[in-house]
């Protein structure tokens, strides 16, 4: 007997929505901080590294990634939000087709963290970033949205090699 989708479709969307609120929501306040704390316009911070807070291994330093991870594909330029848009179209319809709830909530994370950080470009023109790792080697500026990501595809990649675990 088939499941009903709603217990595919419930966690999927609200764990969207979930991470997208969580995610919109910490960058905001790192834009509205350095606004404050430099006194600049918004616009302003768009094309300079901004740091909110220092310590010795991590800065919350605020900066707007026109790429993907270490900015690369930054030479797509606008045509990666659209690109990126469709591939997250093309996860969700996959899910969907699946319909094994059990990638639910991971595959909800990816695509409310993916959907954040797309909504960035529309909004800003890039990623906002403010995470900024620096002890031992100097890593590359992320955000909440990234972890999300790396998360959920850990989770899915798991699934799919445990397939006991997705019943």
């Amino acid at each position: 007997m088939p499941k009903p989708l709603y217990k595919l479709v419930l966690p999927l969307l609200l764990s969207i929505i979930g991470i997208f609120m969580i995610d919109q929501g910490i960058k905001e306040f790192f834009i509205l901080k350095a606004m404050d704390i430099y006194g600049v316009p918004q616009d302003y911070l768009y094309t300079r590294a901004m740091d909110i807070y220092q310590t010795s291994c991590i800065n919350m330093r605020l900066v707007f990634n026109y790429g993907v991870a270490f900015s690369m594909f930054s030479f797509l330029e606008s045509s990666l939000k659209w690109i990126q848009l469709l591939l997250i179209s093309g996860a969700f319809v996959y899910v969907i087709s699946l319909k094994k709830n059990c990638y639910a909530l991971p595959a909800g994370i990816l695509i409310g963290a993916g959907l954040s950080n797309i909504y960035d470009r529309f909004i800003h023109g890039g990623v906002v970033d403010y995470v900024y790792w620096h002890c031992g080697f100097n890593f590359a500026i992320f955000n909440f949205a990234d972890v999300m990501i790396d998360i959920a595809v850990a989770w899915i990649l798991l699934l799919n090699l445990k397939p006991r675990l997705c019943k």
